[in-house]
């Protein structure tokens, strides 16, 4: 039998043999809370997004809002010290608590969900300052379940390595030798 009428013979054993498989299909979500697409400035949908956290948040808002700043990469990574915010591997932005500031790097655009969530995210870490925490990395997890809850209500999600920010979660020391 010639490869040419094998490979016809193939085919349509595959499509008799295997069920049919069902379409794609795209699931188109409505962001039903887009106010904060129509923040005039920065005061305006960090009001918006600390509204937000004022629902689905245990912690309440600080009497005052961070300061928040557009910074580039290299200004940010000088300062990493404070809380930082990873997307595909990039600082995204960081919280320094000592200034109150949040730091988001550029590009940031203030139209985009996913670079907003940055934001949301660092106003969890500037609701978060007050409180007690075993270490910095403590902070990371429930900060990161807030941002993709937010995410998920405008069908995306964070992209986050859930298992480590779990295991930096517990505050376990990194290098444990025997005596």
């Amino acid at each position: 039998m010639p490869r040419s009428h094998l490979a016809v013979a193939l085919a349509t054993a595959l499509v008799v043999l295997c069920p049919a498989l069902p379409r794609a299909e795209v699931a188109v979500r409505l962001d039903l809370a887009p106010e904060w697409r129509h923040a005039e400035d920065m005061a305006a949908l960090v009001d918006v997004l600390e509204t937000w956290l004022d629902r689905q948040s245990d912690w309440p808002r600080r009497d005052e809002a961070p300061r928040v700043r557009l910074v580039s990469e290299w200004q940010a990574k000088a300062r990493q010290g404070a809380a930082a915010s990873f997307q595909h591997g990039r600082l995204r932005g960081l919280y320094d608590p000592d200034r109150s500031e949040i730091l988001l790097v550029r590009p940031w655009d203030p139209g985009d969900a996913s670079d907003v969530s940055v934001l949301l995210h660092e106003l969890v870490h500037h609701r978060q300052q007050p409180f007690h925490w075993y270490c910095p990395a403590a902070q990371e997890l429930p900060a990161y379940r807030l941002q993709d809850r937010w995410l998920t209500e405008r069908g995306l999600s964070a992209d986050v390595n859930w298992l480590a920010v779990m295991l930096d979660a517990g505050c376990t020391r990194r290098d444990i030798h025997p005596n």
